[in-house]
């Protein structure tokens, strides 16, 4: 496989889930990103991925934590009637509007 200049990356001894998480990881990366996307070049492929973990992390909802995202918590639950009449929503497209993000307007 060197002559073809690829590279074998192993996984750690002591992590046996790691294979099922990043399955599933490149599974939902070409589902949402790659399926939907023309990648002209290896630059654009290396920004589109870049961008998708932002989002990844940083936005999209999670099933296992609660609907939260990794590296942000949940937002506070609107409890009063009158609040969630005055919703002002902002939506935020990535990767030419590939990616949504959507959030309360402050």
């Amino acid at each position: 496989m060197t002559d073809a200049g690829l590279k074998v990356v192993t996984t750690g001894i002591r992590i046996p889930r790691i294979n099922s998480l990043i399955e599933r990881w490149i599974q939902t990366c070409r589902r949402e990103l790659l399926d939907r996307t023309l990648i002209w070049n290896q630059s654009h492929l290396l920004h589109a991925l870049r961008e998708f973990e932002t989002h990844y992390n940083g936005h999209r909802s999670h099933r296992a934590l609660g609907q939260a995202a990794p590296l942000r918590p949940l937002p506070h639950p609107i409890d009063a009637p009158g609040e969630s009449r005055h919703l002002d929503v902002r939506r935020r497209d990535r990767l030419g509007a590939t990616l949504h993000e959507y959030q309360h307007a402050a």
